[in-house]
C-alpha cells in the first residue's frame, strides 16, 4: 500500500476491525519511512448481476425493486416487513450463489412467488395476479383452485 502522503510503497497494519455487517475491513496503517498513519477500507468486489427482462432489456439487480413488488403484494396483510426483507435477501443469495452473471425476470418471479407462497396466501395471488399477467377471470379462478388444492393437501394429517 502506497502511503498518501509521502508515497513510499510500504506501510504495515497497525489495526484491522471488521465494519459494515463484516462485509468490509477497516484497516489502520502506518507508512515504514515517514511514520504517517491513515485507515484504509478492503471490501469484496461483486461482480454485477444482470436481469434479462422480458422485452429483452437488461438491467442491473436491484433487491430495491424486487422488495418494493412483494411489499406492494402484502399492503393491509399482516407480514412483518422483517420477513419480507429476508425473504428478499435470501432471493438474492440465491441469485448470486447460482454463479450466473445474467438471470432472466422470470428467474426471480418464481422465486417471489414461491416465497409468498409459504408466508402468505393472498399476498401470493396478488403478487402472481400482476407477474403472471392474467388475461381473464378464467385464468385467475384456475391459480385460484389449483391454491386451494395445494392447501387442501398440505392440510391434511
Amino acid at each position: 500500500m502506497r502511503c498518501p502522503l509521502c508515497h513510499f510503497n510500504g506501510t504495515r497494519v497497525l489495526d484491522s476491525r471488521p465494519v459494515n455487517e463484516a462485509k468490509s475491513i477497516r484497516r489502520r496503517r502506518e507508512c515504514e519511512d515517514c511514520g504517517h498513519r491513515f485507515t484504509t477500507f478492503e471490501m469484496v468486489e461483486e461482480t454485477p448481476l444482470l436481469i434479462i427482462k422480458k422485452d429483452g432489456t437488461r438491467e442491473e439487480y436491484s433487491r430495491e425493486k424486487v422488495l418494493r413488488g412483494i411489499v406492494r403484494a402484502c399492503e393491509k396483510r399482516p407480514v412483518p416487513l422483517e420477513v419480507l426483507e429476508n425473504i428478499v435477501d435470501k432471493i438474492g443469495q440465491e441469485l448470486r450463489s447460482s454463479g450466473k452473471v445474467e438471470v432472466h425476470s422470470d428467474e426471480i418471479g418464481e422465486l417471489v412467488m414461491k416465497a409468498l407462497y409459504e408466508v402468505d396466501e393472498v399476498s401470493y395471488v396478488r403478487f402472481a395476479s400482476v407477474y403472471r399477467q392474467f388475461k381473464d377471470i378464467n385464468v385467475f379462478i384456475k391459480e385460484l383452485e389449483e391454491l386451494l388444492s395445494n392447501t387442501k393437501i398440505k392440510d391434511c394429517p
